[in-house]
């Protein structure tokens, strides 16, 4: 049971890192996130943060609005978040807000992490809700996407 549920996490942060390419066509970082539902995403999204002049257009929350829009319901349950970067304080919190009940990710993000780098809000015992955390899938993977895309900018 253990390895086909790492290999459906690695199947998906694969495809997370094929969204998180888009991104940088208009000037965002290349993160992304995908929501799962009985096996199909749900809700799909890269950072739009540049496009859009929109601090909150985090992968996350943008996979999240349309996830629950698909579920019809704020609550985002029986789901997986899958992003390609350790969430931030923001979307952790609009993680545990929807109640999310696992969240898989790849690259740590020692400068602003709220799943254990910096901060650990998917864990802190204060909130209502605690989801489930895997971090570290294709983490390779999704740390080039940065190192690449911040490499070409300087």
């Amino acid at each position: 049971m253990e390895a086909a549920r790492q290999a459906d996490d690695e199947k998906w942060i694969a495809e997370a890192i094929e969204e998180a390419a888009l991104a940088p066509a208009h000037g965002d970082v290349p993160i992304a996130a995908l929501v799962v539902h009985g096996g199909r995403v749900i809700g799909r999204a890269h950072n739009e943060r540049e496009r859009h002049g929109d601090p909150t257009a985090h992968a996350e929350i943008v996979a999240l609005r349309a996830a629950a829009a698909a579920l019809g319901s704020w609550r985002v349950l029986d789901c997986t978040l899958y992003v390609t970067l350790e969430p931030c304080a923001m979307c952790a919190g609009a993680i545990v807000l929807a109640r999310v009940p696992r969240v898989v990710f790849g690259a740590w993000d020692p400068k602003a992490g709220a799943a254990g780098s910096v901060l650990n809000v998917l864990a802190e015992p204060q909130l209502n809700h605690r989801p489930e955390v895997a971090g570290g899938v294709l983490e390779a993977e999704c740390a080039a996407l940065l190192t690449d895309f911040f490499s070409e900018r300087r």
